[in-house]
């Protein structure tokens, strides 16, 4: 058992002055987060937030397995004409709190589901614009990846097996429903997830500072794969090998990097108006 962090001096992801519950519960997500980086976790689904349990529980796909709601929620999806296959247990905010991060805004509602199935690389449909996703952990940013990919239409979301963020938690309360509008796809191996994409007619290109190329110069062309990769290490080595371009996003201020999510929805417009 890992030893408790010494009185008035919490753990370096609590916020200053968190009690010890606080801390042990942040220590616990955090030990759950690192946990649903492997492959092996087969636990449910966990949602939080009115928007994205609303999305889920409307979603036909979704096989619901536990919905809690506080009075007033439970009220307000009946108002809002909210439809659930399973009826909402009505429990007090501290039912739900206790089972999220310290932080986590929950607005009342809390969700268990099933994994949303999805479909292998090679079946993904030869059209549009498809996001690769190189090794981001993140939560927040991948949940807010989703967010643009929904706005933007995008075909789906490809991700490693290891070293990516589960679709839970966090990430769905970030992707603010778009979970249900863009399906996950999840690769061994991402040099071979982009070869099956190359084989079914995508243009791939990877995005990085150092790339040779203006993205907006770029004759692109659909069906599109964008890659990006984390924030610091960038694009592996391999990944870049493997992608038709390389690219940059030209950016005219001094400081020449995004945030990843940032420059996934920069990414997604410039491309977009580029295959128009």
């Amino acid at each position: 058992m890992a030893p408790r962090p010494p009185s008035g001096r919490p753990h370096s992801g609590a916020k200053p002055g968190a009690t010890r519950e606080q801390v042990e519960r942040r220590e616990r997500f955090e030990r759950a987060r690192r946990d649903s980086l492997r492959p092996e976790g087969d636990g449910p689904v966990v949602m939080y937030g009115w928007h994205t349990v609303t999305a889920a529980l409307q979603n036909p796909a979704r096989h619901l397995r536990k919905l809690l709601a506080t009075e007033n929620a439970a009220r307000r999806l009946t108002d809002e004409g909210v439809k659930s296959a399973i009826a909402p247990e009505v429990v007090r905010p501290s039912a739900i709190a206790e089972r999220l991060l310290p932080d986590a805004v929950h607005q009342g509602l809390y969700l268990e589901t099933d994994p949303l199935d999805a479909p292998a690389v090679e079946d993904l449909p030869a059209k549009g614009i498809v996001l690769v996703l190189d090794q981001i952990t993140d939560p927040h940013n991948v949940g807010a990846i989703f967010r643009s990919a929904a706005a933007f239409a995008v075909t789906a979301i490809v991700t490693t097996m290891r070293h990516s963020p589960e679709a839970t938690g966090a990430l769905a309360k970030a992707a603010s429903g778009a979970l249900e509008l863009v399906p996950l796809v999840s690769v061994q191996n991402l040099a071979r997830g982009l070869a099956a994409l190359k084989a079914s007619g995508f243009l791939v290109v990877g995005l990085d500072s150092s790339g040779d190329n203006d993205l907006a110069s770029l004759p692109l062309r659909a069906p599109l794969a964008l890659v990006l990769g984390a924030e610091g290490k960038g694009l592996r080595q391999l990944t870049k090998e493997t992608c038709d371009h390389v690219a940059r996003i030209e950016l005219p201020g001094d400081l020449k990097s995004l945030n990843v999510s940032n420059a996934a929805a920069v990414s997604l417009y410039v491309a977009s108006r580029g295959l128009k």
